[in-house]
């Protein structure tokens, strides 16, 4: 069965007579003159692959990501190496500009293969940028952080709303783990309320976050590009790097899921562990909006819930526990696969027993 195609692009006249002088395995379904032409009729279910002729570099993740989701392969023709390692980097498959018919014919097919035929890699999926003043960074020699393995674990700590600390815990075990001699990235990816930095005292104007998503985004976000958007903090026992947080609660668009994905994944590689202090909204934010497609304040929260290997999940003792057990149930129904290690925050000296060990 022929696959049906959308093209874009000003050499779109080569492009698309090509594939149709093939006669099998593609059918150019639609000629568009910009991106946002080829993502409606994209959404509309007219194709199962797009080729971007001409203007790849408006291709971002998030796009990407949007028309991974309504089940559509990309491939972008492009001569650059470089824009062709970063177009790899977001998940688009590309060709030289002077491809054979047949062999682009081939590409889409394995683009529409590969998208269809296997589950996403979590770095692109289910879910779904302006910046301040740069960052002021610190001299290398004071920024003593240990050197990573390359295959750090994510650490997510999460608790419903009204959860006491759950930014200072998340701090706290950053610290510890740094002191530990560990390699630590600690990470602010609350929609709602960012307050690492206010936490550990930065005066920071810049969100972090929001200028690593918006590299990630834009498939510029490498190692050496993370490190220099993460802030260095150094405690008495050791030093840990920090992605702030969003500066502005109505700044949470910038959290996207796709991006983010991207940042937890470099994050990876340039830290043993990272920290991330989550939002507490589970909600599916298509419950609260008609536009299936539009940014999602939650998708933070869920997609690094579904990427962490380890969920502390932070709640109030005693008689307002029941927001935890209530949340917990959220959880599961959320994130199944999640199995949190509960954390009793503000409990009295007196409910531990005579035998306590100091926290």
């Amino acid at each position: 069965m022929s696959i049906p195609v959308v093209t874009v692009g000003q050499a779109r006249e080569d492009v698309v007579g090509g594939l149709e002088r093939l006669h099998g395995p593609v059918t150019v379904v639609r000629r568009c003159t910009e991106l946002t032409e080829l993502l409606a009729a994209c959404q509309s279910g007219l194709a199962r692959a797009a080729v971007v002729a001409d203007g790849c570099e408006g291709l971002t993740a998030s796009l990407v990501d949007r028309l991974g989701a309504v089940g559509v392969a990309i491939i972008a023709l492009t001569d650059d190496a470089d824009e062709a390692a970063r177009l790899r980097g977001i998940g688009v498959a590309s060709a030289l500009t002077g491809v054979e018919s047949a062999a682009l014919a081939g590409r889409i097919a394995e683009a529409v293969a590969q998208l269809t035929g296997t589950a996403r890699d979590a770095t692109f999926g289910s879910g779904l940028g302006e910046t301040s003043a740069a960052l002021r960074q610190r001299p290398a020699d004071h920024a003593d952080v240990p050197p990573a393995s390359g295959a750090g674990k994510i650490i997510a700590v999460w608790g419903p709303a009204g959860s006491p600390g759950r930014t200072f815990v998340a701090a706290n075990i950053a610290g510890e783990l740094a002191a530990d001699g560990k390699s630590v990235l600690l990470v602010d990816a609350d929609s709602y309320g960012a307050s690492i930095a206010a936490v550990l005292g930065l005066l920071d104007e810049s969100a972090g976050i929001a200028q690593a998503c918006r590299l990630a985004d834009q498939g510029l976000l490498d190692a050496d590009a993370l490190l220099k958007v993460a802030t260095p903090v150094t405690t008495k026992l050791g030093t840990f790097r920090v992605l702030t947080g969003i500066t502005r609660a109505d700044r949470w668009t910038e959290l996207r899921a796709a991006a983010l994905s991207l940042v937890l994944e470099r994050a990876k590689e340039i830290a043993d562990v990272v920290v991330v202090d989550t939002g507490f909204c589970l909600e599916a934010d298509e419950e609260l909006s008609f536009d299936t497609m539009a940014p999602r304040r939650n998708a933070a929260t869920l997609r690094t819930l579904e990427l962490a290997d380890t969920v502390y999940a932070v709640g109030p003792p005693i008689r307002w526990g029941s927001r935890l057990v209530r949340g917990l149930a959220e959880l599961e129904l959320a994130v199944p696969q999640v199995s949190p290690v509960v954390v009793m925050n503000k409990v009295r000296a007196a409910a531990v027993g005579r035998s306590r060990n100091a926290s």
